[in-house]
């Protein structure tokens, strides 16, 4: 039975990676997965999904407000789909996590999302909200903070590396723009005083 699938995390935890060898899976099953990611993210180049240890594999982008209903069906009335993996998934819209939804449901297609659940303020990210609400599971890929507990935040740091509490929620980067830490050492960084109890 089909599912829709959030796999979520923290900036650099290996979610490209994820994704990459789960399609790798399939093909190397004969199966036809399709691959999407943000058309606002091309850091790796436009329609491309990059692992930071070197691998890559080309997908079709989505814009705020395409309908991936309609793409999924009119790709599967012209080939034989039977996954869906979608990159960058914070930056759906939720009307698309919606007909993600319906690509679930009505086309009978497993969709694995993967993407960040809040941004470097600790918010949620609208897409990532409504993935967190309908998908059918969630897995969580880790990573870890430098003080080896689990990271679950997301500092933005400006140029000369001081961490940023103000700014749009949405700036692409890397390694040079964002560092994922612990809910504690995120707070210290952000500026709550950290009471020592112990």
């Amino acid at each position: 039975m089909a599912k829709l699938y959030f796999n979520y995390s923290t900036m650099n935890a290996g979610k490209s990676t994820v994704l990459l060898q789960a399609a790798h899976n399939y093909v190397e099953n004969g199966m036809s997965p399709y691959l999407l990611t943000a058309e606002l993210d091309h850091r790796a180049g436009q329609g491309r999904i990059a692992s930071r240890i070197g691998i890559a594999q080309q997908a079709d982008t989505f814009a705020p407000g395409d309908d991936l209903f309609a793409r999924v069906a009119a790709r599967q009335a012209r080939e034989p789909l039977d996954c869906v993996f979608v990159d960058e998934a914070q930056f759906l819209d939720p009307a698309q996590v919606w007909q993600l939804a319906r690509v679930v449901d009505d086309l009978g297609l497993p969709v694995l999302a993967y993407g960040l659940r809040v941004d470097f303020r600790g918010e949620l990210f609208p897409g990532s909200a409504t993935l967190l609400a309908l998908a059918d599971e969630m897995r969580e890929v880790r990573t870890i903070c430098h003080c080896g507990r689990k990271a679950t935040m997301v500092i933005r740091q400006g140029p000369d590396g001081r961490p940023l509490r103000e700014g749009g929620q949405i700036q692409i980067g890397g390694n040079e723009t964002y560092v994922s830490l612990c809910r504690r050492h995120w707070r210290e960084a952000m500026g709550d005083r950290i009471t020592d109890t112990g």
